[in-house]
């Protein structure tokens, strides 16, 4: 093999090494291009789903709304009936959220305090019952595990 031929040689593989490269970065233009349109469609993609999520849920809310409306246009009727109706549209709301996954919880007192599903707004000393026990339920707690939207708040009885 001669100089001349080692030469040759040399100049193909080069030739060919910059054939490659050039392939090589044509690829990762390729893939990057796919990979941000991929990125931007998910994106869109997510907040279409919020958006139907976010329609979806207003929807669930209409009959409470058209229920207070009628409340509303009947309010110089009679103080019980009155009552009635906020007691209808208030068990209206709580099917609402039960759909949505957020059933209101029915704590009551003398049941024992868990600081997963209660806030313990206040303690009182603990009379007739034990330490740890909800002596009343301020607010109620919607949802149960790991889909709480809130804990019931509570008074819990202590022990001085």
């Amino acid at each position: 093999m001669t100089t001349e031929d080692t030469a040759h040689d040399d100049h193909v593989d080069a030739k060919a090494l910059r054939e490659q490269i050039k392939n090589l970065e044509d690829h990762v233009r390729r893939v990057s291009a796919d990979f941000d349109n991929y990125r931007k469609r998910t994106a869109r993609e997510a907040e279409q789903l919020a958006d139907i999520e976010r329609i979806r849920t207003a929807a669930a809310w209409l009959v409470v709304l058209d229920n207070l409306d009628v409340a509303l246009d009947h309010a110089d009727a009679d103080p019980a009936s009155i009552v009635e109706g906020v007691k209808a549209v208030r068990e209206l709301a709580d099917a609402v959220m039960a759909r949505l996954g957020f059933a209101r919880r029915a704590e009551e007192a003398g049941t024992p305090f868990d600081p997963v599903a209660h806030e313990a707004v206040s303690t009182v000393q603990a009379g007739e019952v034990s330490p740890g026990t909800i002596v009343e339920v301020v607010r109620p707690g919607y949802g149960e595990g790991p889909t709480q939207l809130r804990p019931a708040a509570v008074v819990v009885a202590r022990q001085d």
